[in-house]
C-alpha cells in the first residue's frame, strides 16, 4: 500500500544509527514489525497463570550432549 506521512527527521536518523538501516521506508517497516512483535508478545504475558500446564518439563527436555573443547565457563560469558 503506497502512502504519504510525515515523519518525525530526528526519529528517523536516530533509528537508522541505532540499527545501520539506510532507508526511511526499512525504519518504519521495522518499526511496524517490532510494534507487532512487542503487542503479541504483551497479549501472551497476559496469559501468565491462566493457562493450566500439563505434564513435566523433564520429561520434556532434551539431553544437551557436551561439545568437545569448550569448558563450561565459556558457554556461560
Amino acid at each position: 500500500m503506497r502512502t504519504s506521512i510525515v515523519l518525525d527527521d530526528k526519529l528517523i536518523e536516530r533509528a537508522q544509527k541505532l540499527t545501520g538501516i539506510k532507508t526511511k521506508r526499512e525504519v518504519v517497516h521495522e518499526a511496524l514489525r517490532m510494534l507487532i512483535l512487542i503487542s503479541e508478545q504483551a497479549e501472551i504475558r497476559n496469559l501468565r497463570g491462566k493457562l493450566k500446564w500439563e505434564g513435566g518439563l523433564n520429561e520434556q527436555r532434551v539431553p544437551q550432549t557436551r561439545r568437545v573443547g569448550r569448558s563450561s565457563s565459556s558457554r556461560n560469558r
